[in-house]
């Protein structure tokens, strides 16, 4: 016969996950004829987490160790096809920073040096909360900032194209060439 297929096995959740399907399926039973949205459904569900105690947390976060246990064991015994990340060359020009990344790098010391303590996501979090409140007028520089990057890297990246195509067609023709003798030779009788 042929080869079986093996699927790939299924991921594991969350204990919020399991919170989740479980608090979902007492909702339909007590309330068969009611429908939530998705959005009502979730703020519902959101609420009740909070409220839950540690005791009944735990519980979940059981669930959600076997499960992560079983999916780990799963993924050892699988041998299907993994995605191979596909690595990046490195003479291709790096994408450039948007007008946000831009804003973020200059404020970045700032809030640092005003917030030692603080990690890099509270900084970054920051950054955002300061980027949404500035006006269009003040991000102006940073977007045009950002444009002449695109702009530079646009050329960058035709420039690196056209070297990669070159070098390709270069070693095309020496190919052909090959073959071409090869079979030619055959054609003659030759070989």
């Amino acid at each position: 016969m042929g080869k079986e297929i093996q699927l790939r096995p299924k991921a594991n959740v969350s204990s919020y996950i399991h919170f989740l399907l479980n608090y979902r399926n007492k909702f339909k039973e007590q309330q068969p004829n009611t429908y939530l949205g998705f959005k009502e459904f979730s703020r519902k569900c959101s609420e009740k987490w909070r409220s839950i105690s540690k005791h009944e947390k735990a519980k979940y976060e059981a669930l959600a160790k076997l499960d992560k246990a079983r999916y780990q064991e799963e993924m050892m015994n699988y041998v299907g096809k993994r995605k191979k990340r596909r690595k990046r060359d490195p003479h291709a020009p790096r994408r450039p920073p948007s007008s946000f990344l831009l804003f973020c790098q200059e404020h970045y010391t700032q809030l640092k040096t005003e917030n030692p303590n603080w990690s890099v996501v509270q900084v970054a979090k920051a950054s955002g909360k300061m980027w949404s409140v500035t006006t269009d007028v003040e991000k102006q520089p940073y977007e045009q900032r950002a444009a002449v990057l695109r702009a530079q890297y646009q050329e960058e990246l035709k420039a690196y194209r056209q070297q990669r195509n070159g070098r390709k067609k270069s070693l095309v023709p020496a190919e052909n060439q090959c073959r071409g003798e090869a079979e030619s030779g055959k054609a003659d009788g030759s070989i």
